[in-house]
Formats: structure tokens, sequence, C-alpha cells
């Protein structure tokens, strides 16, 4: 590891290249050139102007640069799991399998309300891992969306709230894991009890929720969203020109099921937390709670599709709805789609390493501390304000909570109540930031998901994101008074009082339509 510091380390200048890429995503609408010159600004940062380093840096750097960072086994199992997945969604196209689930569906989903409230069920049910949510909900709603005029962007939208959110509140998920593994040894605290303790008090996931079932059942929409579900309305959902896959084959006309989608996805799922299981060690004497605490959730991912693509190869052939020639073709073809999102991600690794190099994680650490002391009572809603941002500039949500996870537990060694819901308010943050940053992989991946593009999709969510950011806040300011005066049971009193908010503003949003 290297020990040079470059003389901008751990100031306001370490997010300033995040910030750089995102104010130009948002300009230009173009995400590549974007995220690389943010890259540039950040190794440019880091040599303090010396060209030959900066080069080097931005290419070989052990800890942000473009070659370690792809070589980093959890970034490329990530890599080669989408890749397996998006082979594995050509595939069932191919087969026809996904159209007789979509024809199957329609025959009974009838109304654009009750699509989109089975896309935000599927995504609650797949709840292993946000990655893995977001492609699966895109592959197998995609189609039926389309068939009711659903815009992608909303589809997104809906991909994107029950990825995270959903992730973050379910005790068995790599997230989970992740939470739990970030809470200090020498606390002494059962870090999975202490998670499931956080879920009522998680109110950006919870509202996120409450949220889209509010708009959906009401049949709400506004700012950006309701431009594009009027342009869906004409024709027109807004696919984007990324998403760019051969025309797919029916198989063997009539032949394909719906089972034929129904097993690969659910055994998608089976065996994918089958492998969390395993690489956390429960057949080596790891209790269920341990082994997803200590599971390498990436390569379980890349084992689950991997067994998924095979045995989907073997039902096709045996069925007859699929010949061998076809179903390799599906392979390159999937390869194809996955290019977009790839770089993307790959860009947004880059871009995360440079902020880390020039200190970004020891700048938010004296930010928090400085905010402590008198104005305990108000930490929590300050510590979701200063993860909001941290995840927002950095596209990180874990690399987030597990900087300021260990800080809050320093503050708050002793007081219980104060550190459930500052934690939780952490947490709540990180969600909030990832949903809406550009540069963060679950956005990326639900853009790539629901076959949207990726600047609409952020310019779309981003007023329901900061509706719900600006109800949390309001939500952690009263649960951080309640709790700092009257203890953990009365900071529960937060949650109801920031649904009936957002019930308010939705109602408000439902009368200035009308």
């Amino acid at each position: 590891m290297s020990t040079y510091e470059p003389a901008l380390y751990s100031t306001f200048f370490s997010l300033l290249p995040a910030l750089l890429a995102i104010t130009l995503a948002l300009i230009t609408k173009e995400v590549y050139s974007s995220l690389f010159i943010g890259i540039v600004a950040g190794a440019l940062l880091y040599a303090g102007g010396n060209l030959e380093l900066a080069y080097n840096t931005l290419l070989f750097n052990e800890e942000g640069g473009l070659i370690p960072n792809i070589a980093d086994i959890s970034h490329a199992s990530i890599l080669v799991f989408c890749a397996l997945l998006f082979m594995l969604v050509e595939i069932l196209n191919r087969a026809g399998a996904v159209a007789a689930f979509g024809k199957f569906a329609t025959s009974r989903i009838r109304s654009r309300v009750g699509t989109q409230l089975v896309s935000i069920l599927l995504g609650v049910l797949i709840f292993v891992d946000d990655g893995f949510n977001c492609m699966t909900v895109g592959s197998v709603m995609r189609p039926l969306s389309d068939r009711q005029k659903i815009s992608r962007a909303k589809l997104a939208y809906i991909i994107d709230s029950t990825a995270a959110p959903v992730c973050i509140i379910a005790p068995i998920s790599s997230w989970a894991a992740a939470v739990t593994s970030s809470v200090p040894e020498e606390m002494g605290i059962n870090g999975f009890a202490m998670f499931v303790k956080l879920i009522p008090y998680n109110l950006y996931a919870l509202l996120t929720l409450g949220l889209m079932v509010f708009l959906v059942t009401m049949k709400v929409d506004f700012g950006p969203m309701k431009k594009a579900e009027a342009r869906a309305l004409a024709g027109d959902v807004g696919a984007s020109e990324d998403l760019v896959t051969d025309a797919p084959s029916k198989g063997k006309e009539g032949k394909a099921k719906p089972i034929d989608l129904i097993l690969p996805v659910a055994l998608l799922i089976v065996t994918c937390v089958f492998c969390m299981a395993y690489t956390g060690g429960i057949f080596e004497g790891a209790s269920l709670q341990m082994a997803f605490a200590d599971c390498d959730s990436p390569r379980a991912l890349v084992m689950g599709s991997l067994f998924t693509l095979v045995f989907t190869c073997i039902f096709f052939l045996i069925r007859g709805i699929l010949d061998f020639k076809t179903f390799m073709g599906g392979i390159p073809a999937g390869l194809r789609t996955m290019c977009a999102p790839m770089i993307i991600l790959i860009l947004s690794w880059n871009l995360s390493g440079m902020t880390g190099l020039l200190g970004a994680a020891p700048f938010i650490h004296d930010v928090v501390e400085a905010s402590a002391g008198s104005l305990q009572m108000f930490l929590p809603v300050i510590i979701f304000l200063i993860s909001v941002f941290l995840a927002f500039a950095s596209g990180t949500s874990w690399g987030t909570f597990m900087i300021l996870i260990p800080i809050i537990c320093g503050v708050f060694p002793k007081n219980e109540a104060m550190l459930l819901v500052s934690i939780a308010a952490c947490l709540s943050g990180a969600v909030c930031g990832d949903h809406c940053s550009p540069i963060s992989d679950t956005t990326i991946m639900s853009s790539a998901g629901a076959g949207c593009n990726h600047v609409e999709h952020v310019s779309t969510q981003l007023p329901y994101a900061i509706t719900t950011a600006a109800v949390s806040a309001a939500g952690f300011l009263i649960a951080g008074i309640l709790a700092y005066t009257a203890g953990a049971g009365a900071a529960l009193l937060g949650t109801p009082a920031a649904f009936a908010i957002l019930f308010g503003v939705v109602m408000i949003a439902k009368r200035k339509k009308g």
C-alpha cells in the first residue's frame, strides 16, 4: 500500500471528483464522459498536477486505479454475475418463456395498477441482494409493463425502490451481513440482533415502500415522471437505445409455458440463498445467522446464477422448446446487452476509488465528530443528511455506513436509544444517497434491468427520492428528540408520524393533479 498522501487529502476536495461527475451527467445527459472526466479530475488532484503520476494513478494505483478495480474479486464477481444473468434473460426470451409468462400474466393482470403492484411485490420477495433484485424483476416485468403502457422510467423507479430499501430491512440479505460486520467487535454488540431492532427506525426504506404503494394505488405522479407516464400512455414507453439485443426467437412455437420462466427464476433465488449460506460456512458448523453474516455475496451470486444457467439449458433441451444452437447463440447476445451497464459500473468503481485516495472517509469522520456534543438530540438528523451526501457523492451505501457506524458506536457507547436511532439514520441516509446517485451500482443496474435510459431514470426518480428524504429527515428529528428525552420506545413514534406526513404530501399532489 502506498504511503503517498496528496496535499488535499481529507478535505472537501476529496468529494470534488464525484460531485463533478454527477453535475456533468445531469447537465449533459451523458454518463460515460461525465464519469471519466470526474475520474481524471480525481487523478490530477491526487497527483498534485503531476501528469505522469496522474496517468499511473488513473490506470494502476492499487486502491483507485482502473485495472485493480476490475481485478478486485468482488467487483469481478459482480460483473460475471450480471453477465450470467443477462445471458439467462436472453435465453428465456429466445425460448419464448418470457412471452408465455407475459401472456399468462396479461390474462390475469388487466390494469396498470395491478402490474405495478405485482412489480413491487416481486421486488419485495427478492430480498437477498439488490443487484440480483434489479436484474430479475426487470427481466420478468419489462414485457408485461410495456403491454400495459407503463414507462420504463416508472419500472426502473419501482425496481430501484425495491432493491436497496428492501435489502436494508431484510435480516437475511447481503446488506444485513454488511451492517452486522461493520459494528466494532469491542462494543460487545450482537450485530444481527441490533440489525433486527433497527428495522422499525429505518425511515427512508420504509417510507420509500410506502410512497410507491401510495403513488400506484392513488394513481398519482409528479415531476418528470408524470411526463414520462404521459408519453408511455401515448405509446412511447422510453426504451433505452443502450439496451440492444438480438430479436428474440420464440423457440418452438406454442411449447413455452409460464413454468419455463417461473422455475428458472425460483431456482435462481433458492440457489443464491443456498450459496450464500454455503460461503458463510453453514456446512462447517456456523449457525444460519452467522452464515449469512459471514457470507461472500458476490461469489454466491456467481455460483447460483451459473448453476441456474446450466439447469435452464438442460431443462429447455429436455422440454424441447429450444435447440442447443439457439441456446448457445443467446450467450454472446446476452454479453452484448451487458456492455453498457458494465462500462458504467467499472467507471463508477474507479471514481469511488479516487474519492478514497483523496481521503473522503476521514473527512466525513471529522465532520460527524464535530457535530457531536451539545447537539446530541439532533445528531440522528445530522447523521442522516451527512450519510445522504456521502453516499450520493461516492455512489456507495456500503462504504458510507461502514465508515459511519463505528463512529456512531463511539459517540453513543451506552445510550441504546440514541445508538439505535442514529445507526438507523445512517443506514437510511446511505440508502437514500445510493438511491439518488447516478453513479451507484444499484441505480445503474435498475436502469439496465428496466431497459431505461440511465439519466432519465435518475432525473425521474430524483423528485420522489428527495420527497422521501425530506419526510425522513423530519421523522429522524422527531425520533432523535424522543430518544434523547424518553427512550427507544418513544422514539418509535417518529415512524407513524413520518408516514402521516408522507400521506399528506401525496394527498396534496393528488389534489393538484385534479
